[in-house]
């Protein structure tokens, strides 16, 4: 075995995790489609390798319908809202693509080239366990979605899922992104003989105001919080909304209420951009593209989330907004490991 490819080879591998994580976007952007369009449910089971092929004649397309037909999303909704078997299939396709790029786009652009680099032994010394726990990452990820899938399929639950589930679901594939992120990045690093970047305080604080503000949005869209105010930046003519519920004390309002919640949303993300515009002045000298990453991100994703509000949350806004969100994701990543990088 030749010298550099017991070396490792990181700047291939930087490639193929770049290639990961704009798989990881794109999975997060079709599962923001997947929930505007209650689609989320029209798949009851879980078929980790037959569910690969959906439905190839008339009687499994009916078999499927049928089993739809059993959760309370059709029964107290799509059901008597007179549901065919075309618009069935519409809300079907949207969830068995999610679930195909996830088994196949990132099972394909993961363990097989994992598997590949391994036996080569082209994975640089200390990254091996740093890439078995993004593919756990990423069975973790599937093992979460078809528990919050569950969460709406009983017969005593909601017409939707668990929002706190919804919400563990989309946190989770955002922090692989971070992870897949960092890890591309400090690749790019080996390649260029410097050290893997550290974390740093400031770096750490400016991730968790990013996730805090995700999971109150998701924390939003499994509530569907979204549809509460149309206006922008009075909610329903005010600045503090009417008709927050705080009956059960002010915990379970934080939890539950969809008021409080988009109340919530919208202002924390001004403490948001205050941190990111400081990480972004933080890594100007040293990574410019970066600071110009964040405050691009950032700024479209105010613009957008502003649109969809006013929009009614129209779908495609509500699209772009979670897929900006995840953009912003891979630019914060990419301040924080700036300024963590050793001399």
């Amino acid at each position: 075995m030749s010298g550099s490819i017991r070396s490792g080879k990181p700047a291939l591998l930087a490639r193929w995790l770049w290639l990961v994580v704009a798989i990881i976007v794109t999975v997060v952007a079709v599962g923001g489609i997947t929930r505007l369009t209650e689609s989320g449910l029209s798949i009851t089971e879980w078929k980790p390798v037959t569910g690969v092929l959906p439905p190839l004649n008339d009687a499994q397309w009916q078999a499927e319908f049928d089993a739809y037909k059993q959760i309370p999303q059709y029964t107290q909704i799509n059901g008597p809202a007179g549901m065919t078997m075309d618009e069935y299939k519409f809300i079907y396709f949207w969830e068995w693509f999610h679930r195909f790029l996830v088994r196949t786009g990132l099972g394909l652009a993961f363990v097989l080239p994992l598997g590949w680099f391994w036996a080569r032994g082209a994975i640089p010394a200390g990254f091996k366990l740093r890439l078995l726990g993004l593919l756990g990452l990423g069975l973790l990820q599937g093992m979460v979605g078809w528990w919050m899938v569950k969460s709406g399929l009983t017969g005593d639950a909601d017409v939707k899922v668990s929002h706190f589930r919804l919400a563990t679901h989309l946190l989770l594939a955002l922090f692989t992104l971070t992870y897949a992120t960092w890890s591309a990045l400090d690749m790019q690093a080996l390649a260029r003989g410097k050290a893997p970047a550290r974390f740093t305080r400031f770096g750490l604080i400016a991730l968790a105001a990013l996730f805090l503000q995700l999971l109150l949005g998701a924390l939003v869209a499994g509530l569907r919080a979204g549809h509460v105010a149309n206006d922008w930046p009075l909610m329903m003519g005010r600045y503090f909304p009417d008709g927050v519920d705080w009956s059960q004390g002010p915990m379970h309002a934080v939890l539950y209420d969809p008021f409080l919640l988009h109340f919530l949303h919208r202002w924390w993300a001004w403490g948001v951009v205050a941190v990111l515009i400081v990480l972004a002045r933080r890594v100007r000298q040293q990574c410019r593209p970066a600071s110009i990453a964040i405050h691009s991100a950032f700024g479209l994703q105010i613009i957008l989330g502003i649109a969809t509000v006013m929009s009614g949350v129209e779908l495609w806004l509500a699209v772009l907004h979670q897929l900006v969100g995840a953009l912003v994701v891979i630019a914060t990543a990419w301040g924080a490991h700036a300024l963590g990088r050793r001399p």
